[in-house]
């Protein structure tokens, strides 16, 4: 043999194609795939129900049908190697179906997503495998939600408020504070009885902030988490993200993350899983809701960590392996564009970046409306009240029309 030369060896078998995605739903979370998709190679397709919707606006293979229409989710799975989601909506039957019969990969799995779209099956499999929740009770009529108040008053004990008050949330559907009321008497939620045969009934939980934990997992089990961070709500709807969460000692986010992946190994969740938490005056954290897919709360790791949501839940799904979730500045933050009194975003946005080169923005191509989701921004850095500053500045920018008025 010549030197230097090595044995031949047979020609390489060639490499496996990369797995067609299918992605129910074409909000801007999907939108948010669409780049990542691209830059790992993997052919997507979004099931949307209008070409105008967010996602569908720049993805190259779009579908138009409704989540719930059993023959267009079918149509896409038919077409793809994986299914997955950009919201949680998709009738169960529909999901196991197409697993039953073989034509994509569900990834969350129906068994999974399930926890995800019911809340009250959510809060009994995790109250049945430990994990910390509020008190909670299943109410079937008013009667059952004022004899939950009455609980909790007893509970309280004497010198307490004269009248105890419940959080009531539609089992399916809610979002965004929708689906959601606080209430002090079982007729509160009157109505809501003529469209739900139940409601779930929770503790108003004293909790001092909201928590947000965030892990990916693949087919095989392997899972890595993120940083827990800080979310400040307004009018029920995500605004501000602090990531990593303020005030929060190393061993705390290690066990809050540990939580979380408890739970995605638990349920079984492929994908992305965020497990949202409230945090009480005593230091401990209690269970809230649970999102299978990228969510609100991780908009900051597109810019702020190593790989972004976006990017590792279609590595998770894709059965690839996980990236690096670590952050790429000490801190990092996301405020969401509520619709304001601005229609023309695009301006606003350019006076944004005129004044905050480091900021970055993802605009939704939403029509504007009063509170809607059409946008955020995010900066990394080395101050959080800093970057909190410069980012509200850039929301005020973008959403306001005054500022419009004044440049004119």
């Amino acid at each position: 043999m010549p030197p230097n030369s090595a044995p031949h060896d047979p020609a390489p078998t060639s490499a496996p194609a990369a797995p067609r995605i299918g992605v129910v739903g074409g909000g801007q979370l999907a939108r948010m795939m669409l780049g990542p998709a691209i830059e790992l190679g993997l052919p997507l397709t979004v099931l949307a129900t209008d070409p105008a919707e967010s996602a569908a606006q720049g993805a190259a293979r779009v579908r138009i049908g409704r989540h719930d229409d059993e023959e267009a989710v079918r149509a896409l799975a038919a077409e793809v190697d994986v299914l997955t989601f950009d919201h949680e909506h998709v009738p169960p039957r529909i999901l196991e179906g197409i697993e039953r019969d073989g034509l994509a990969a569900v990834r969350p799995g129906p068994s999974a997503l399930v926890h995800a779209q019911d809340k009250l099956l959510m809060r009994e499999r995790l109250s049945a495998l430990g994990h910390p929740c509020p008190r909670w009770w299943r109410a079937v009529s008013a009667a059952d939600v004022d004899a939950a108040l009455a609980e909790i008053g007893s509970a309280a004990g004497e010198g307490a408020a004269p009248a105890p008050r419940a959080v009531v949330k539609t089992p399916r559907g809610g979002y965004d504070g929708h689906g959601v009321r606080i209430v002090s008497a079982g007729g509160d939620v009157a109505d809501w009885f003529e469209e739900h045969d139940e409601l779930l009934v929770e503790e108003l939980v004293p909790f001092t902030r909201e928590l947000s934990a965030q892990v990916a997992r693949r087919p095989g089990g392997e899972m890595l988490a993120f940083p827990v961070v800080r979310s400040t709500q307004k009018d029920g709807v995500c605004f501000e993200v602090l990531a990593p969460a303020p005030d929060l000692s190393a061993a705390d986010q290690e066990r809050i993350q540990h939580l979380a992946l408890r739970i995605a190994e638990d349920l079984g969740v492929t994908g992305m899983l965020a497990v949202e938490l409230f945090e009480t005056t005593a230091g401990e954290v209690l269970v809230n809701e649970l999102a299978m897919r990228p969510h609100n709360t991780g908009h900051w790791s597109m810019e702020g960590a190593v790989t972004g949501q976006f990017e590792q839940h279609l590595r998770a799904v894709a059965d690839l392996p996980l990236g690096a979730s670590a952050p790429r500045a000490p801190h990092a933050v996301m405020v969401n564009l509520l619709g304001g009194s601005r229609e023309d975003l695009a301006a606003g946005a350019r006076e944004a970046m005129a004044q905050d080169p480091e900021l970055k923005i993802h605009l939704y191509g939403k029509t504007v409306r009063p509170g809607r989701k059409v946008g955020h921004v995010t900066l990394a850095g080395e101050d959080p009240a800093d970057l909190l500053a410069r980012a509200h500045r850039a929301e005020r920018l973008i959403i306001d029309a005054v500022h419009e008025e004044q440049s004119a």
